[in-house]
């Protein structure tokens, strides 16, 4: 199988194109139709696969970071006649089932990251939609905070998976349309059964669009409309960005990747990867300033980089490692303490944005679909943003006082600030409110005793983690409880999972996110989509998918 990579930089897109100029920035979806990720497929009419999203995330990520004089980004075509034909349909055709699953939950990772920028960046986006808009290229455009459409008699939106391909649209499309757009049902109905799409006012009036523009004057409209939202911006920057520089990371063989802030092993045997978060060996960066001479190399940033490129290795590249083990090594306090900078600085643009970072790799962690633990062993470094990968887990163990020939000092967890509202989950709740949903009481004894190094008995108490052990029982517990998990349906537990982790109230996020897990999952093994007579197999050879007729 190929190892996909999750590294890239502008130097070597073949799909994208940023172009800043002062405070507005084009991106420019150009697809190189033979750069497929994979053999077997044309990318043709702009249609993208996961490599196409692999860029469109880092440019993304780039232009929170080495831009920040940017407020409004047009998102655009950059060939003629068309915007985006979608997620292309020969490479879904011919795709595993988990990667098609886990292409649909990247994406909508990626696009919810945009939508993300104005709010809480004030970088907003603008899509500005000439020529034909479908399935996935809607979904862009409907992850942007304005959509501007030609009203040229022939420029269309449109959801078309359900008449063509069987398929619904996957990176959120639906609910976006009626959650986020408030389309009526009745209108919503219509638009998803037309393959043709929608175009000019009933385009406007469905509120599928914001804005009609003649083609005469689109591109002046469309940085017209751009600049109005640059002026309007929460985003007050004038400092140059920090470079993404590459990051550090080896493999050691094929069961081994080391990073500088983070290594992953793989015990193909039994199914486990284990991720182990190496703390910062160096004091807090006293200034912004001083964070900002850093740049990418600063730890805290760096950390959040590497997190993030091994849990994205992991989804896609090791489908058959079931349960990830956290673990965290190093000075909590010490961890903490740059977590504290980045608290104390929130206003600043740089430690906002590390943040704000911080803030979607957990999320990502909420879901991936594997059974996740965090061990809190002795020489752990659970505080604050570290602490809160703990709180993601399914279960959490931690180590009793000290072990009989360790000496690294007792395991302890630190709460701070940011694990009571920093980095809220899908659900718009923090870990911690989530955890004590009917136990308000808990979460106010918890935060009581933020800023302090708890023991294991302490956690226990509070209820931060699962179980407590110590030496004598720590290692049979620890792995009956991974013999047991390995053991089990992975069917059976990916369900379990994703209905525990999003307990509260649901939000378009959580929603989206769901009805991915069971709609995307069950549809996409459906002989209806994917079978020898299926829609998705038959699309362009004129003939129509063969179905089963039963709804259920």
């Amino acid at each position: 199988m190929t190892t996909i990579d999750f590294q890239t930089e502008p130097s070597r897109y073949r799909h994208w194109r940023i172009q800043v100029d002062g405070d507005v920035a084009q991106l420019i979806m150009d697809v190189d139709e033979n750069g497929g990720l994979f053999e077997g497929y044309q990318l043709k009419l702009n249609s993208y696969d996961l490599g196409v999203d692999i860029e469109l995330a880092d440019a993304i990520q780039r232009l929170r970071f080495e831009h920040p004089e940017v407020k409004a980004v047009v998102l655009r075509s950059g060939k003629e006649r068309v915007f985006c034909a979608g997620a292309n349909i020969r490479m879904l055709a011919g795709a595993a089932h988990a990667h098609k699953v886990n292409f649909c939950k990247f994406t909508n990772e990626t696009r919810n990251t945009m939508e993300a920028a104005g709010a809480e960046s004030g970088q907003h986006y603008i899509c500005a939609v000439q020529g034909a808009c479908a399935g996935g290229g809607y979904e862009l455009a409907l992850a942007c905070d304005h959509i501007m459409l030609a009203d040229d008699g022939s420029s269309t939106v449109a959801l078309p998976e359900v008449p063509l391909l069987a398929v619904l649209p996957g990176t959120g499309g639906l609910t976006r349309v009626t959650d986020k757009r408030k389309v009526r049902r009745d209108r919503a109905d219509v638009f998803c059964a037309m393959e043709e799409g929608v175009k000019g006012q009933r385009a406007r009036d469905w509120r599928l669009v914001d804005e009609l523009v003649s083609n005469a004057t689109f591109d002046q409209s469309v940085l017209a409309r751009a600049k109005a939202f640059a002026a309007e911006s929460k985003r007050k920057v004038d400092a140059p960005g920090i470079a993404l520089t590459p990051l550090q990371r080896r493999f050691d063989g094929t069961d081994a990747i080391v990073y500088s802030t983070v290594s992953v092993s793989i015990d193909r045997a039994t199914g486990i990867a284990t991720v182990e978060i190496h703390g910062p060996t160096e004091p807090a960066p006293e200034t912004v300033e001083a964070l900002h001479g850093q740049g990418a190399e600063a730890w805290v940033l760096r950390c959040a980089r590497e997190l993030d490129d091994a849990l994205l290795h992991l989804r896609f590249n090791e489908l058959e490692a079931g349960v990830i083990v956290f673990k965290a090594s190093g000075d909590p306090k010490l961890a903490a303490a740059h977590e504290r900078m980045l608290l104390d600085n929130a206003d600043h643009w740089l430690a906002g944005e590390i943040l704000l970072y911080w803030k979607r790799v957990l999320k990502r962690v909420d879901l991936t679909s594997r059974s996740l633990v965090a061990l809190v062993e002795p020489g752990s470094c659970f505080a604050g943003m570290l602490a809160e990968i703990a709180f993601a887990c399914d279960r959490s163990y931690m180590a009793e006082g000290s072990f009989e020939g360790d000496n690294r000092p007792p395991a302890a967890l630190i709460l701070t600030a940011g694990n009571f509202g920093r980095y809220p989950m899908s659900n718009g709740l923090t870990r911690l409110q989530t955890r004590f949903l009917g136990e308000p009481d808990s979460l106010a004894a918890a935060q009581a005793q933020q800023d302090r190094a708890l023991t294991a008995d302490q956690a226990a108490e509070l209820g931060l983690v699962t179980f407590a052990f110590d030496d004598i029982d720590w290692e049979d517990e620890v792995r009956i409880f991974l013999e047991e998990r390995a053991s089990f349906s992975p069917d059976a537990l990916t369900g379990m999972e994703a209905n525990l982790r999003f307990a509260g109230p649901e939000t378009m996020e959580t929603r989206i996110f769901g009805r991915l897990t069971a709609w995307q999952n069950w549809i996409f093994q459906r002989p209806n989509a994917v079978g020898e007579a299926g829609a998705l197999r038959r699309y362009g050879t004129g003939v129509r998918g063969d179905y089963d007729r039963r709804r259920v």
